[in-house]
């Protein structure tokens, strides 16, 4: 006891002096005054805390719950959520220094002047992710459950972590559900439908239509080709292609091939020409309509305002009924913390590993497990290491853990021409198959859905649509994030979406005008189909998947999901 007390006193004291060091000798340039008002807090703070601690036997009668005397610990935190944290007076001791060293840092990192914001941001990520990784629930013997669980079990625990561990360690990624539980095809990815177009980029599947009638006008989906297009098609009851199917839309979803050595050289314009307008003329051409609905989520959502400016400037926009964006971005000004692995240091290091011309799909996996590190990487090292915990089922994480490699040569000039140089919405600053690309052409009606929570597709970053298109929009912001937001069945009755019935200039005049409505806002999207072409025909022909001019290839969801 004497030595962690004495270790984290040192800590906190050197914390001190060396703040006090940089600030004499403006490196870097602080914000003087409230240096030293965090300093000020912060030795106040920890004055109070070592106080508590000395009385001895008083702390827990004067204090039986130290954490709302505390501010910096009164935080809600589920890592210290077992009452052990805060009954032991040790470690309560190290909750409360961690806490309040880390609010210290947090604080000071936001205090730094005089850098570009981008760095600023950098720092602070950084700064949080070393944060997250010293935490006391992070190592066994700081963390009560951890120790009361060792001492249970014998050790059992720790045995079986380090059986988990070793096993992530072989397969080269961090486990976040049990595998077994799930199969493409059976209980995942399971809506009835067939194949009825291959090319060497990807698989067109029809699905079978459940109602007597459909819109005249088909839906064909766009999902990124950075993950499996299962999430929208997890378990029936979450699967937005049954639901749509069931509202009567005959409906196809592309399923993107994972990279191998045969699309090494697939570039943008290669999923553009070859994967969404092939996509769209070949269900035009199967079911002989004029047009087809359309849409994107997050990076096919960014390749398909390329696709509508493309046939805009190609004076064949008519082929596009309408488009949805599904939390997808143009301009990458604002684009969240994905900005901070594009530099030129970064892309040297992902030039590294791409000598193969193919990015391996795990190093996707870890950058965005990255974003949310106490979530998807702390938080099972914990449970499943530490704890050896069991991995529960949920299908979402299965899909999470389901890599797909990448074109190296598509993904490198994809960052730095979107995310570092933000060409895009820079007129005729980009290239398709020769044609120019200008946003501003587009005026294909568009459906734009943000998540409120999102940090991969933040709602400032999604609403810059409305800016570069100049057609009819329709734009709703819905609760939760990036997944979550987009999958949110009607019969689940979670979050809520808010839309405005006046048209704003920003997002903030948006907000402050917006009506809440609660529950899913699919509901709200099908209608707004509905209302751009309300025909509807009988199912016959071409309508069922394999009867038309184009015949089965296979049962969905098809070889190109499984494949690795």
């Amino acid at each position: 006891m004497q030595q962690w007390t004495h270790a984290i006193g040192r800590a906190q004291q050197m914390m001190l002096e060396h703040s006090t060091r940089q600030v004499a000798r403006g490196e870097p340039p602080f914000d003087a005054t409230a240096v030293a008002r965090v300093q000020t807090d912060y030795i106040n703070e920890s004055v109070a805390m070592w106080q508590r601690f000395v009385d001895g036997s008083g702390w827990l009668k004067s204090n039986p719950d130290p954490a709302p005397a505390d501010s910096p610990a009164a935080r809600k935190d589920r890592r210290f959520a077992d009452p052990a944290w805060q009954q032991h007076p040790f470690f309560d001791l190290i909750r409360q220094s961690y806490l309040l060293t880390s609010d210290y840092l947090t604080r000071l990192v936001d205090n730094v002047d005089g850098v570009d914001p981008k760095q600023k941001a950098q720092l602070r990520f950084v700064t949080n992710g070393i944060i997250d990784a010293l935490s006391p629930s992070n190592f066994p013997m700081t963390n009560p459950k951890v120790l009361e669980k060792t001492l249970e079990s014998g050790g059992e625990n720790l045995v079986k972590g380090i059986k988990h561990m070793l096993a992530d360690m072989e397969k080269g990624q961090l486990t976040h559900t049990d595998g077994t539980q799930f199969e493409v095809g059976r209980n995942i990815a399971a809506t009835p439908g067939k194949v009825i177009h291959e090319t060497p980029l990807y698989q067109l599947i029809q699905y079978t239509p459940t109602t007597e009638t459909v819109l005249k006008t088909p839906l064909i989906i766009f999902p990124p080709w950075i993950n499996r297009f299962y999430i929208l098609d997890l378990a029936p009851e979450k699967s937005l292609v049954k639901w749509v199917v069931d509202q009567g839309i005959t409906l196809f979803m592309v399923s993107w091939k994972s990279a191998d050595e045969s699309l090494i050289d697939i570039q943008w314009d290669d999923y553009i020409l070859k994967g969404q307008v092939d996509a769209i003329d070949t269900v035009r051409d199967l079911l002989d309509v004029e047009s087809v609905h359309t849409v994107g989520y997050c990076v096919a959502g960014t390749t398909l305002a390329a696709t509508l400016a493309l046939l805009a400037a190609r004076e064949e926009a008519d082929k596009v009924a309408s488009a949805t964006f599904f939390t997808a971005q143009v301009d990458f000004a604002q684009a969240g913390d994905l900005t901070l692995f594009v530099n030129d240091e970064q892309l040297a290091v992902i030039e590294k590993l791409t000598t193969s011309g193919v990015l391996d799909g795990r190093y996707m996996a870890a950058t965005f497990n990255l974003l949310r590190g106490r979530d998807l990487i702390w938080n099972y090292v914990v449970n499943n290491y530490l704890m050896g915990q069991d991995y529960a089922p949920f299908d979402l994480l299965y899909w999470n853990g389901d890599t797909t490699n990448l074109p190296a040569k598509w993904h490198r000039s994809y960052l730095k021409d979107l995310y570092r140089d933000n060409k895009l919405v820079i007129s005729n600053a980009i290239s398709i198959d020769g044609t120019p690309i200008n946003l501003t052409l587009v005026k294909t009606p568009v459906y734009i859905q943000a998540g409120k929570e999102d940090h991969i597709a933040p709602p400032q970053s999604v609403w810059k649509l409305v800016d570069h298109f100049t057609g009819p929009h329709r734009f709703v912001l819905a609760g939760s994030g990036h997944i979550a937001g987009v999958v949110n069945p009607p019969a689940a009755n979670k979050y809520q979406y808010w839309t405005s019935a006046t048209p704003a200039t920003s997002l903030e005049e948006f907000t402050a005008k917006a009506q809440e409505t609660p529950g899913s806002w699919w509901p709200d999207w099908v209608e707004w189909l509905r209302g751009h072409d309300p025909e509807t025909v009988e199912v016959r022909g071409a309508r069922r998947p394999g009867e038309g001019r184009l015949p089965a290839i296979e049962d969905a969801p098809g070889r190109y999901v499984r494949s690795r």
